[in-house]
């Protein structure tokens, strides 16, 4: 069994920053490609941000130059630290990762979801 739980999301007015954390735990052998997505009331989730084993990221065009990821391996957490909050920024933020189980095989996971709210 594998979990991924959140933490970090709450309200910040326009212009604040919040830090979110995941952390993996459970059976895992491996942990492949972790990021971020998000969720707005009566809209798709969509990309916020991902981070390969090898460094590579890729963000969403919205929030290049805002957010940045970054994961502890040894630890299995992901952070996404936002600067610049926008209102449009609101919305539940939901933990994703690829993870190898023992004695299992690849299979992607999601956390319960965090809500950031952003006033203006």
């Amino acid at each position: 069994q594998v979990q991924l739980v959140e933490s970090g999301g709450g309200l910040v007015q326009a212009g604040g920053s919040l830090r979110l954390s995941c952390a993996a735990s459970g059976s895992i052998f491996r942990i492949g490609a972790m990021g971020w997505y998000r969720q707005a009331p009566g809209t798709q989730r969509e990309l916020v941000a991902t981070l390969t084993t090898g460094g590579t990221t890729n963000f969403a065009d919205s929030v290049k130059g805002r957010f940045t990821i970054s994961r502890d391996n040894a630890k299995n957490t992901v952070s996404l630290q936002m600067d610049n909050l926008k209102p449009e920024d609101t919305a539940v933020y939901y933990c994703n990762a690829n993870i190898l189980v023992r004695l299992g095989a690849w299979n992607n996971y999601w956390g319960q979801g965090t809500q950031v709210t952003v006033s203006s």
